[in-house]
Parts: structure tokens; C-alpha cells; sequence
């Protein structure tokens, strides 16, 4: 059989696997596996075993991502997401829709320390949905800004599958930070104007909070102040040269041990809960990472990613055709599964297509393909990956953060948090928009702070 049948073969049973509910990582390992046996053999299937998972995750730029769950971890148990929320409700909570707008404003700066959409929907769903149904706000306003707000978690530096996606590509993980950062204060703004609009038009699904007073103000921004030094430290030193990736996520996760052993927050069964939650994750992470690996593997050796790129290439379709088609597939994998696990299947099929029609791997010359070089593409493409993906986590039937937040909210039904996520939807689909229209928004701060 024809090896490039046999991959797109492999690729149909992944599908599958994926559809029955069974496990990506397994379902990857199971289809790359075998596979890689019919194809080569079963002895080079298990040479290529015995060393594939040592040279996978020996990978120095891995090491951030257990750093970076551990600092949102402890952040989650030292209180900073109640102090956030406290101080953006303070300062947003008198307006009409304000402790909404507060809610995306707390998803913002606890993202900022996590890293993760879903711990940040969880926590600040545990957090603000209280709150939010003691000043009346609607289920529907209510569940849907949370749910939304989660998916900030993802984009905003630092980002645990921002980190996954430059290993893939072999970007710069600084770059893709410096990247991320002007598209993600663009969510915030069109989130809080999706929001104001909102309450616009039905008044009554976000009465206006009490106004605070001066003291609360004062008292509120002392509150964040942790916050600001963790985030100015950790990501200020990443983007001064002060240190890299690893040791800035060390530094973060003591900074805020220390603030929540103080504060009386993290003791030491919290510390052990936090380790053992960071070994989990981080395991199932490096889990999917090697089926990613073997499943790569496998479709290489077929051909499929060639054939792709080769017939995207052939099309006659313009490369910003080609680039929304995939970005609009990205959208219906969100349907089915985790951002991670999309980004790992997805992105070792798309990125050859776009090398291929940007003109090869070390293009230069602005008027090949999408007038910028391989390296800007490399940057600009994997922050349009990462906002589709944040629409994966809300958009039906999967919308992983909805489900997060449904099983916080039970009293809501899970169609009336969909109909809520609706609008920042739009705004999301509004964001990428202008990010394609206007590739400079994301690629001006890496030139800018890159010399």
C-alpha cells in the first residue's frame, strides 16, 4: 500500500479515536505507533522508542512549562485572584456592567501569573460568580463573561501553550511573549467594550455596584501590588534580558510562595497539593508531547504534511485564502478538544503549508507570500493560532471553559452560558480580523524591544 495512503489512513483512525473519546495522548502514541511498524518495521519503531522520549523532553526550553504551572498554581492557592477581582471592582464596579468589566479585568492580571484558560476560568469563576449574582447580574452576562474571560489565561505572557507552540516551530519563546502582548491588551479592551454594549442594549442584565470609598481605593491597590511585582519581574525580566524563560518562572514561583506564606494562604499542605497538581499536569503534558512526536513521525515518513503543503501550494488560492481556511479548521478542532492538544496535532500539519506558500524556510524578500519573512510568519501566524484556539474553549459543543464554568455554576443552565459567550465571540473573530489585516499589531513589539 502506497505510504502516503497509509498515512492519511493513520490520520482518519485519529479522528476516530479522537470521536470515541478516547484519550489524545494515547490516541496519538496508539496511531503514530503502529503506524510507524507497518511503514518501517516494528525494529525501528522500538529504536526510535527507546531514545524518542529522552530527546523529547531533554529539550531546556520544556523546563519553563512545570515552572509555569507551579507559579499559577500557587497563585491559585495564595489568594491573588480574590485580591485582583476585589481591586477591579473597586475602581469598575460602580458602572453599569462594571463588576462584569471587573471580572475580565481580574481574568487579565491573574492570567498574567498562570498562564492556564482553564485555571483562570475555575478560579476566577469560584471567585467573581458570587458577586456577580449578589448585584443581580443575569446567568447568561454573568456565566458568559467568566467563561470568556478564562480564555485570556491562554494569550497573556506567560502562556504554557504559547511555550508549546515556539518548541514546535522552533521560535524564540521571548519573542512569541513580546508578541502576545499588544493582541492580548486588545482582548481586554474589545471584551469591556462587548460588555458595555451589552448592558447598552439590555440595561437590566448588569445593574451598576456600590461606589467605594477613598479608603477602599487605596486599600484595593495596595492589595495588587504582589501582582504587579510578580508580573513586572517575571515578564520585565524576560523582555529586559535579565534572564530567561526558566529562572523568570522560578523567581515567580517563590515570589508568590513567599506572598501566600505570609499571607497565611500556602501552608505546608498547600505547598504539597501544588507540587503534586504541577506533577500531574505537567506530566500530562509531556504525555501529549511525545504522542505529538511519534504521530509526527508517522506522517512524515507517509508523506501527508508534504502532500499538503504541496497541494495548498498548487491551489491557485491566495495565501490569505489559505491562511483563513486554516484558521477557520483550527476553529472546528476547538469543537472537539483541548487547546494543547490542538495545538499539537494541528500545528506540525499547517506550518508546512504556510512555509510552502511563503516561498521556503529562509525567505527574505517582502514580496514572497505574505510579504514578510519566515521568521515574522513563524511569530505572526502562532498568535492567530493561539486566539483561535481561545475560540475552541468556548465555542459548542466542547468549550471547555463553559463546561468549567457550568460545573461552578450549576444552577445555570449550560445553554444559557453559550447564549452568553456570544458576543465575545464576535469580538474575538473581530480581534483576528484585525490582526490579519494589520500583521504589525503583533510583529511591532519584538522589532521594537528586539533591536
Amino acid at each position: 500500500m502506497d505510504a502516503l495512503l497509509i498515512g492519511f489512513l493513520g490520520l482518519g483512525v485519529l479522528i476516530l479515536l479522537i470521536g470515541l473519546r478516547m484519550p489524545i495522548a494515547y490516541s496519538m502514541i496508539l496511531v503514530g505507533g503502529v503506524g510507524v511498524t507497518i511503514l518501517n518495521g516494528p525494529s525501528i519503531f522500538f529504536s526510535q522508542l527507546k531514545t524518542l522520549a529522552y530527546g523529547q523532553f531533554s529539550i531546556y526550553d520544556l523546563s519553563v512549562v512545570p515552572m509555569f504551572v507551579l507559579m499559577g498554581n500557587f497563585s491559585t492557592k495564595a489568594g491573588l485572584s480574590r485580591a485582583l477581582f476585589r481591586a477591579a471592582s473597586v475602581w469598575l464596579g460602580w458602572m453599569r456592567g462594571g463588576v462584569a468589566m471587573a471580572a475580565i479585568a481580574a481574568c487579565a492580571g491573574f492570567g498574567a501569573v498562570c498562564g492556564s484558560s482553564l485555571a483562570t476560568a475555575s478560579t476566577m469563576g469560584q471567585v467573581a460568580l458570587p458577586e456577580l449574582k449578589r448585584y443581580n447580574y443575569s446567568n447568561a452576562l454573568g456565566t458568559g463573561t467568566l467563561a470568556a474571560g478564562g480564555v485570556l489565561g491562554i494569550l497573556i505572557p506567560p502562556s504554557v501553550v504559547l511555550v508549546i507552540y515556539a518548541v514546535i516551530v522552533e521560535a524564540n519563546i521571548v519573542t512569541m511573549f513580546m508578541a502576545a502582548m499588544i493582541p492580548g491588551i486588545i482582548a481586554v479592551l474589545l471584551f469591556l467594550v462587548t460588555i458595555a454594549i451589552y448592558v447598552r442594549i439590555n440595561p437590566t442584565a448588569g445593574p451598576a455596584g456600590e461606589l467605594a470609598d477613598r479608603s477602599e481605593f487605596i486599600s484595593s491597590l495596595v492589595d495588587v501590588i504582589p501582582v504587579v511585582l510578580v508580573f513586572g519581574l517575571v515578564i520585565g525580566g524576560i523582555y529586559g534580558g535579565f534572564f530567561n524563560p526558566t529562572p523568570a518562572a522560578a523567581v515567580g514561583c517563590v515570589l508568590v510562595w513567599l506572598y501566600g506564606a505570609a499571607r497565611g494562604f500556602i501552608k505546608l499542605r498547600e505547598t504539597r497539593d501544588a507540587l503534586l497538581e504541577t506533577a500531574k499536569t505537567t506530566g500530562m503534558i509531556y504525555l501529549i508531547l511525545l504522542g505529538a512526536e511519534m504521530l509526527k513521525i508517522f506522517m512524515s515518513r507517509g508523506g501527508v504534511p508534504q502532500a499538503v503543503a504541496e497541494w495548498m501550494a498548487n491551489s491557485g488560492l491566495a495565501p490569505m485564502t489559505i491562511l483563513v481556511i486554516l484558521l477557520l479548521a483550527l476553529i472546528f478542532l476547538g469543537m472537539l478538544m483541548d487547546s494543547l492538544s490542538m495545538i499539537l496535532l494541528a500545528i506540525p500539519f499547517f506550518w508546512p503549508v504556510l512555509v510552502e506558500i511563503n516561498g521556503g524556510d529562509y525567505v527574505m524578500a517582502a514580496e514572497a507570500g505574505f510579504g514578510m519573512t519566515s521568521e515574522d510568519l513563524k511569530v505572526w501566524f502562532g498568535i492567530l493560532a493561539l486566539i483561535v484556539v481561545e475560540l475552541g474553549l468556548i465555542t459548542p459543543p466542547v468549550g471547555m471553559n463553559v463546561f468549567v464554568i457550568s460545573a461552578i455554576a450549576r444552577d445555570v443552565p449550560m445553554r444559557e452560558t453559550f447564549v452568553g459567550v456570544m458576543p465575545f465571540f464576535v469580538a474575538e473573530m473581530l480581534r483576528v480580523a484585525v490582526l490579519v489585516a494589520f500583521p504589525a499589531l503583533t510583529l511591532w513589539l519584538p522589532t521594537y524591544l528586539g533591536g
